[in-house]
């Protein structure tokens, strides 16, 4: 374990400043499992491709490049408005175009693989109280090897079935996946429905909701410590005149955003509160929105592969802008991205029903074991599939490769995917006892 301790060292370490340590609250969250772990540590997965410690089976080898997630796992999907808060369309689809690039297809395919057996693993240690991140419900079945296996399969089926759908009608590409019939994502999509402007959670549980106060005398956003954190004067000055031109209404108010997302959650973040200062009613209130401006680092594939495609060569936050526009098939309204203090900002409005799925959601109950959990997978099959052959708009050529390739892969891949797993569950290990070390005595 020696050479792996020090490639994890090197690679922790370029990516967050400092080598696992207990004083950065990224690395006490990923300490909660090993699912936690693969999502802020994707850097890592590239360096293994780089190195060849992770393979990728040789018939994918010919696909051409497309507009990746960069960070495909299972967490990254979920339900949310298209045309960001400027659309009420609820749709399932990709929610995290962070580490977007021009890449290879099969890496999303491989990470998301590797996190469905990462999600029976954190499911199940939740439940048998490894890993103590939420409260235990005994009563409830946690999916299994069986369930994980059909999953993968589910997933790689379905993704395959788009690509040939995509093959035979092209206008395939402007569909989008939204009213689940029945099972564990029914219920998620109907949370995100009430939440959307006109639902019935609206004022209440959308995201606008839950961080603005909504008074007569105005709006403000809510103080929440160690979340929701005033700027002094002079930052507030500073961030109004940099951003207010990108907006598309008056700003009401500006925080910083802590402690959000797990790959990122080191990088700043704001929030501005935008439309009309003074909504007495829902219908008024449904004008404001949440925009998000947060510092943005390079996607995790070109530490690896910087020299892949000169797509790749733009900005971080021009990176990401651009591939959201081309995964989505109706990109956010409010989508840019600004230098600023010699640092690069993705400017993007928040989403009022964006309703994400953790492992529990979609790993833990007799639903999820009776099929639920290889329905779930099946919907990301469908939506990443969408979302990779919108890389090329003018073509099915992406779609035809896929067709030709994926079926004899499948196998190779779950197998590539459920070994790389294993190596995720030892480094997570390893981490752990790292942070043991450095608490103070």
């Amino acid at each position: 374990m020696t050479n792996r301790a020090s490639l994890l060292k090197r690679v922790i370490s370029s990516t967050d400043g400092i080598p696992p340590s207990v004083k950065l609250s990224k690395h006490l969250k990923m300490a909660g499992s090993p699912f936690v772990f693969f999502r802020g540590t994707a850097p890592l997965y590239y360096q293994d491709l780089a190195d060849g410690t992770l393979t990728v089976p040789d018939g994918l080898c010919r696909l051409p490049l497309t507009s990746i997630m960069g960070d495909c796992h299972a967490s990254n999907f979920g339900f949310l408005t298209e045309e960001g808060s400027h659309g009420d369309t609820i749709i399932f689809a990709p929610n995290d175009f962070d580490d977007a690039c021009v890449g290879y297809a099969q890496w999303d395919l491989i990470r998301f693989l590797v996190s469905l057996y990462l999600v029976q693993d954190h499911c199940q240690g939740v439940q048998e109280q490894r890993y103590p991140l939420d409260s235990p419900n005994p009563a409830k079945p946690a999916i299994t090897t069986t369930q994980t296996d059909a999953a993968m399969q589910a997933f790689l089926s379905a993704y395959n079935t788009v690509c040939n759908d995509v093959i035979s009608d092209p206008a395939t590409l402007y569909q989008a996946l939204d009213k689940p019939a029945t099972g564990k994502l029914a219920k998620h999509y109907r949370k995100a429905v009430r939440r959307a402007a006109g639902g019935s959670d609206f004022t209440t549980k959308s995201a606008l909701a839950k961080a603005v106060h909504m008074r007569e005398d105005g709006l403000s956003f809510r103080h929440i410590p160690d979340k929701l954190v005033p700027l002094p004067a002079s930052q507030y000055k500073a961030l109004h005149g940099a951003f207010s031109p990108y907006m598309d209404d008056a700003v009401v108010d500006i925080i910083a955003r802590k402690q959000a997302g797990t790959g990122s959650v080191n990088l700043e973040r704001y929030y501005f509160l935008v439309g009309p200062a003074k909504p007495h009613n829902e219908d008024s209130f449904a004008h404001c929105h949440i925009v998000e401006v947060k510092q943005q680092r390079e996607a995790a594939p070109l530490a690896c592969f910087s020299d892949l495609n000169p797509v790749n060569r733009l900005n971080p936050a021009h990176l990401t802008a651009r591939c959201q526009r081309r995964m989505q098939r109706r990109p956010d309204l409010l989508l840019d991205e600004v230098e600023w203090q010699e640092k690069h900002w993705l400017i993007r409005s928040r989403h009022h029903a964006k309703v994400g799925l953790d492992p529990e959601d979609v790993g833990i109950g007799n639903k999820a074991v009776d099929g639920g959990f290889a329905a779930f997978a099946t919907w990301c099959g469908q939506a990443l599939a969408l979302a990779h052959c919108r890389g090329d708009r003018r073509s099915t050529r992406f779609a035809s490769h896929v067709a030709e390739l994926l079926p004899d892969c499948q196998s190779p891949l779950i197998e590539t995917a459920s070994t790389y797993a294993q190596q995720v569950i030892d480094d997570h290990q390893w981490f752990v006892e790292s942070l043991r070390s450095t608490k103070p005595a």
